[in-house]
């Protein structure tokens, strides 16, 4: 008998639980649907609570050292205290928000290198928790996001990479505790002055504030500096020309820091 409890106290032949997906698929602003099952192990279990978060991996920088973890956002507790008996089966179906600040994972059907993002599930028995493997999630641009990056395509630039940076942009109104940066190669008219393009949605649910980070590396004698540019597009209201916009927008940008004339 004692030895019956110290397994039960380990976890031994404790409940299963298993999340299915109705569709991974998502964008900003939506939600994702679906059901967890929870199955009885061997012995009866109270069940404190059922609970859903989306995870993605994060880089920490600090002053001394720099590394990668992985964060939780968009918590949701799905249920709250239940009895499992042994072998009984527990179905609980779900409807979990997807935050507007989510990160993008898939542009244009492929998947952007560099992105992590999983739905993962949680459960706490006697205090304690498991933190069940993450089911995989592809959150897909708005239709107002898809336009800027469609202008930025049109204008020559390329997909590079993408990642999440824990901290906040100055200025700018961010829930969350992290931002995206979606990395591009320059485009080949702007290619004297600028590296790379980094840009950055923080979405709400009136429009997508838009942040491009101009990044010209310094030389062998001469020091990399870089420029910022900031727009807003209305989910609602199609943008006229937006090619021509984020065109002038980079131009002043970088001639006002004195790398493109």
């Amino acid at each position: 008998m004692v030895f019956k409890r110290l397994m039960q106290a380990m976890g031994v032949g404790g409940p299963s639980v298993d999340t299915v997906l109705a569709n991974p698929n998502c964008r900003p602003g939506g939600q994702l649907e679906g059901r967890i099952q929870v199955v009885g192990g061997d012995h009866p279990v109270d069940v404190s609570y059922l609970a859903l978060g989306l995870v993605t991996r994060v880089e920490v920088e600090s002053s001394d050292s720099e590394y990668d973890t992985n964060q939780e956002f968009g918590r949701q507790q799905v249920t709250g205290a239940f009895r499992l008996e042994p072998g009984q089966r527990h179905e609980v179906p779900f409807r979990f928000p997807v935050p507007w600040e989510t990160p993008l994972t898939d542009l244009y059907g492929q998947h952007l290198h560099g992105m992590t993002m999983g739905l993962r599930t949680e459960l706490e028995v006697a205090r304690a928790v498991d933190k069940g493997d993450l089911d995989p999630v592809a959150v897909h641009p708005l239709p107002a996001q898809e336009r800027v990056l469609e202008a930025l395509l049109r204008l020559g630039f390329r997909f590079a990479r993408a990642d999440v940076e824990r901290g906040h942009i100055y200025g700018v109104r961010q829930s969350l505790p992290f931002y995206q940066e979606i990395e591009f190669h320059s485009a080949p008219q702007y290619a004297r002055a600028l590296n790379q393009l980094e840009v950055t949605f923080v979405t709400d649910p009136r429009q997508v504030q838009v942040v491009l980070e101009m990044d010209k590396r310094g030389g062998l004698f001469t020091e990399g500096r870089d420029a910022f540019g900031r727009f807003t597009v209305d989910h609602a209201t199609a943008t006229p020309d937006l090619t021509t916009h984020l065109d002038t927008l980079i131009r002043q940008s970088l001639s006002h820091r004195g790398l493109f004339s």
